[in-house]
């Protein structure tokens, strides 16, 4: 028998909008999208760190050790997902609405159980066609840490729960806020939480101690100088440093593939430097590219 044990977990819970409809219009066509739609849904689950406990009909529950990373998955899975559904008609398209609580749960075995696990398939309920919805335990830990912004959608009632869970919208791509309906009134003006943009002042922070660092090192460079502009070497690690922080805080590309492109573009930068007539970096890049052209194809 399995020892049932307490743990605080990232509860991911997702099912399709309208899957009765889409069953009836087209079964096998539904069916296939909905595998496919599944295991793309998983290898980015398992890409985040997460796992998935289980799926039934159209729905699917994994838990994650971060919650970054849990907001992360949800984030690449919607937009993995606008891919697969560009090349269908409008009314065939599979949607999914995900919700993520971050909470204790009973876990024995492989599986987990309640109020954590009920609040995150709530939120679930209550998210959009194609959106994503979180609790205000997710929301206090990613606010700062997601190039992403985010709608107060008001307290959410959860059945069992004693106290409402206050919930917010993810905005990716288009305003979700467009399409979730509030849950209960809104907070008063000043208790309401703008919506945040975070990584934007973040970066700039970044890129100001970057460029302070790169002047300093061009200065010494300078001021020690026997023939040789040595901190190009320096300056080429912040730089890549820099682009692959961008990368892992951008929602808007592939993060994998947009990697890809930095570390390309670094190799062809230390074959330019260090050139003696020979373009080594063919060799790589074509290695890369095949690697992006996998990738994208296993997209759509």
């Amino acid at each position: 028998m399995n020892e049932m044990r307490r743990k605080l977990t990232t509860i991911f819970s997702a099912d399709v909008q309208d899957y009765t409809r889409l069953m009836g219009a087209d079964e096998e066509g539904t069916l296939a999208m909905l595998k496919w739609s599944r295991d793309a849904m998983s290898r980015l689950i398992g890409a985040h760190g997460g796992r998935v406990i289980n799926t039934w009909g159209d729905g699917l529950i994994a838990e994650f050790p971060s919650v970054v990373e849990a907001v992360r998955a949800a984030i690449d899975v919607q937009n993995e997902l606008v891919g697969m559904n560009s090349a269908r008609p409008a009314e065939g398209h599979m949607l999914y609405r995900i919700g993520i609580n971050l909470g204790d749960v009973i876990a024995e075995g492989d599986d987990i159980y309640g109020d954590g696990v009920n609040i995150a398939a709530r939120l679930q309920a209550s998210a959009p066609a194609g959106g994503i919805v979180i609790s205000n335990t997710v929301y206090d830990q990613v606010r700062n840490k997601v190039a992403v912004g985010f709608d107060f959608l008001g307290p959410l009632t959860v059945k069992n729960v004693s106290e409402a869970v206050p919930s917010y919208a993810v905005r990716i791509g288009d305003d979700v806020s467009t399409t979730a309906t509030p849950l209960a009134r809104p907070l008063p003006a000043a208790a309401t939480p703008a919506p945040e943009r975070p990584f934007a002042p973040r970066a700039r922070k970044i890129g100001g101690v970057f460029a302070v660092v790169a002047i300093a090192l061009v200065v010494i460079n300078l001021l020690t100088w026997q023939g040789e502009f040595w901190a190009v070497w320096p300056l080429l690690g912040l730089a890549f440093v820099a682009a692959m922080a961008w990368v892992r805080n951008q929602s808007r590309f592939d993060q994998r593939i947009a990697g890809l492109a930095v570390i390309g573009i670094g190799i062809v930068i230390i074959n330019l430097l260090t050139w003696h007539g020979v373009l080594w970096a063919i060799w790589p890049l074509l290695g890369l590219a095949v690697t992006v052209g996998l990738r994208w194809a296993m997209r759509g």
